[in-house]
Formats: structure tokens, sequence, C-alpha cells
């Protein structure tokens, strides 16, 4: 299956370096680049990309109300953010946005190329680098959930599942925990993310935290 991907920086040099870096990539197809968040929003809406590479800092819309746009609209686009490590300020606001990734722009192409298969497969990715401290600072803070989501419906198996998923493990590791197999741990989280409305493992980890099943370390 190909990817179509949408490019969204304010820098020119850096969508044209990416598009050259992906053509060799012969899974992966740019459909479009954009300038600003706007563009980025109408092109998606015009050429439905399965992934939006997306720059936070940009002119006019940024890179999170353009990612909250496109995610609250019926397509099936995801949001890959790049951005860099001083950027935790925006990540907030983009995770809350629904965004399905985050990378830093200094990282290797073939893990950019990577991600871009991970995020359109349907699951979520964040640079490793980032990881703990983002959910764990983005859940301390007192904003409210944009799109909160109940969990009074879930199983107490479920909720066990969500709170492990809470705690950053993958499902080998909540397998071990709850001493089931790997395919129940993974048809767990599958009923977590239909019951919860959720797009991927960020927003089921976003879940957790802000409904206590999870506190952040202090």
């Amino acid at each position: 299956m190909t990817v179509r991907v949408v490019l969204a920086d304010d820098q020119p040099l850096v969508r044209s370096g990416l598009r050259v870096l992906m053509a060799d990539a012969p899974d992966i197809d740019v459909v479009g680049e954009a300038g600003t968040g706007a563009e980025a929003v109408q092109l998606v809406r015009d050429t439905g990309p399965d992934v939006a590479v997306m720059d936070i800092r940009m002119p006019g819309m940024d890179g999170i109300e353009a990612t909250g746009l496109i995610t609250a609209a019926a397509g099936a686009t995801r949001v890959l953010i790049l951005t860099t490590f001083d950027d935790d300020e925006y990540i907030y606001g983009a995770l809350r946005a629904g965004a399905s990734g985050f990378l830093v722009k200094d990282m290797a192409l073939d893990d950019i190329l990577g991600a871009i298969r991970v995020v359109a497969a349907g699951d979520a990715l964040i640079a490793p680098s980032v990881t703990r401290r983002l959910i764990a600072e983005f859940a301390a803070r007192p904003e409210p959930a944009l799109h909160p989501r109940p969990v009074g419906k879930i199983t107490e198996r479920e909720r066990e599942v969500l709170t492990l998923v809470g705690r950053g493990m993958s499902n080998s590791e909540i397998a071990t925990h709850l001493y089931i197999s790997v395919a129940t741990a993974k048809a767990h989280v599958a009923r977590l993310l239909t019951k919860l409305g959720a797009r991927d493992r960020v927003q089921l980890v976003i879940t957790a935290y802000e409904t206590g099943l999870v506190t952040p370390p202090r």
C-alpha cells in the first residue's frame, strides 16, 4: 500500500528536502506541500492524504490549530508533528488537538519514514526522547481535555489495560503483567479504542491521565 503524504512547513527548504528524501521510498507518495496551517487544512481536504507531516510554528494558523481542524473532520487523515526539543508548550496543544505522532527534525530519515508508516497504519508514535516527560508534564497541567472520554462503560479488565497503556507499556508488557496472551492484550486495546472513540494509543494514554487512572510522577 502506498502512503499518501502532505508536507506542511513554512520553510521551503525543509519541505523540498523531505520530498527529495521521500522520493526514494517506493511506498510513500508526497501529494502536496503547504507553507501555512490554513494551506495544510485546505490541501488535506482537497487530496485526502493518509498522513499530514505538520510543523508547529507556521505563520497565521499554526500547526496546532490546523491539526485540530484536520482531526475533527470526517476524513481518515492522521497528523504527524515534526518538532524540536524546546517545543514542549506547543506539543501539549497538539496532543489535545489529536495528533497521532511526534518527531524531532534531527531524526534519521529511516526513522521519519518508519514513523509515517506506523501512523498511516493506525498506530501512534512519539519520539523516545520526549515520550515519558511529555506525557507526564501534559497530564499535570490544569487545562481541560478538548474531547473528554468517559470511562464508565469499560470493563474492569479494560480499566486495568488502560492503566497499563497509560504507564507506557507495550502490548507484550501488558500481557506479561496481566498473565494473558499478547493477542488478548491487543484485543483489549482495540476494544478500548472503539469504546472510548480514541484514534490511537496516544489518546488512550491521555485518557488514562485525565481520568486519574495514572498520575504524573512528582
